[in-house]
């Protein structure tokens, strides 16, 4: 898994420090300072130094912010990191990562059985805009794609699409992929917060969970959520946009998960692409794992007819967070390496697995993992 969290000491901090790592001394950035560097200047914003770096950087006499760690430091140029004055580092954008989001907050309306996230209260929306507006005019140019994510990202009303403009002024080729429940785009007005965006580069990934009303409600821990859902759905393809429905599944929704795709293809016929996603088992879904865990080897026959029934019809459909080896042969053509690389692991039992590189791996974060991995030797 990739550290994008690193604790350390702190010097001459007064406030947190956000800020681009240059590895070229450039005024206005964090530097990454090694032995045998020479400090060119001393307007950084900080400077960062593992512990045997310290005492050379210490004779320099550096007074700018310094953050020192006993870890090994694996960043690059244009990274986006936050210190704090706490002594924690934290990558916020990493230009060797698959998964770069904007956090948008903690809240959110769903309290979804099988959460990995569990959502709190905190009033974190100024704090969290104000980071992510700061993130956005620091990374790279040629950032592919950007994930948009909490939390519900639409809880932050109008100012989730100044940011979407943000991203278009600043990261014109970048795709920006937000994962919302989609409930916000029911409504009229708020769609017109959209239909004003200059943003062109959008992508909603947005969950639904059965094709009954109150199977979907029960998951998500609210009333009238797939009606919503549903109207926001048709409202997002009125004007255009570009949806993808997620289905996480677990014990309580495998045995529809043909029904669903009858739902998507019958009802849905716009959706750019459909993913059915295993669970990771942490939030809510290792409190709940009674009522949701089962391994993917028991549902796979109602998976594998769903996708098929999906991609006979040319739905462009994929199976994210399922090893390989826990797959039909029939389906691997349909997976996709889809954890995050910070959280992706591999078992000891996977080293030798011929179809290793193809594979997605396990969830480092999850706290119970599939039963049935086993290695492909021939």
């Amino acid at each position: 898994m990739i550290n994008n969290y690193i604790k350390g000491q702190v010097l001459n901090f007064q406030n947190e420090v956000i800020g681009r790592i240059s590895e070229n001394f450039e005024e206005g950035s964090i530097i990454h300072f090694k032995s045998n560097c020479t400090l060119e200047s001393k307007d950084y914003l900080a400077i960062i130094c593992e512990e045997k770096d310290y005492s050379e950087l210490q004779s320099s006499g550096c007074e700018v912010p310094l953050f020192v760690t006993n870890k090994t430091i694996n960043l690059s140029e244009g990274d986006v990191v936050k210190i704090s004055e706490r002594g924690e580092l934290k990558v916020l954008y990493s230009t060797k990562s698959n998964d770069n989001v904007l956090f948008i907050t903690e809240n959110c309306n769903h309290r979804c059985i099988m959460c990995s996230q569990p959502p709190s209260q905190k009033k974190d929306f100024d704090y969290l805009f104000s980071l992510n507006m700061k993130v956005i005019e620091l990374i790279n140019q040629d950032c592919e794609s950007l994930g948009v994510t909490g939390g519900e990202p639409t809880l932050l009303g109008k100012r989730l699409f100044k940011m979407y403009d943000e991203i278009a002024d600043k990261l014109p080729n970048t795709i920006v992929h937000t994962l919302t429940n989609g409930r916000a785009f029911s409504s009229n007005d708020f769609c017109k917060n959209l239909l004003a965006s200059k943003n062109e580069n959008l992508l909603f990934g947005i969950p639904l969970y059965s094709d009954n009303p109150a199977q979907h409600n029960y998951i998500v821990q609210s009333k009238n959520a797939f009606e919503q859902t549903i109207k926001g759905l048709y409202n997002l393809a009125s004007l255009n946009q570009r949806i993808e429905i997620r289905i996480v599944i677990s014990k309580l929704n495998y045995e529809r998960l043909l029904d669903i795709a009858h739902f998507i293809y019958k009802n849905l016929p716009f959706v750019f692409h459909v993913a059915f996603m295993g669970l990771e088992d942490v939030g809510h879904a290792t409190k709940n794992r009674e009522l949701v865990w089962m391994e993917s080897t028991e549902y796979i026959e109602d998976l594998s007819s769903a996708v098929e029934y999906l991609a006979n019809f040319g739905v462009n459909v994929s199976i994210f967070n399922i090893p390989l080896c826990n797959l039909l042969p029939n389906l691997w053509q349909f997976s996709v390496k889809s954890i995050s690389d910070w959280k992706t692991e591999y078992l000891e039992i996977c080293e030798n697995c011929k179809l290793k590189e193809e594979c997605c791996g396990v969830f480092g974060t999850s706290n119970k993992v599939s039963e049935n991995i086993r290695p492909y030797i021939v």
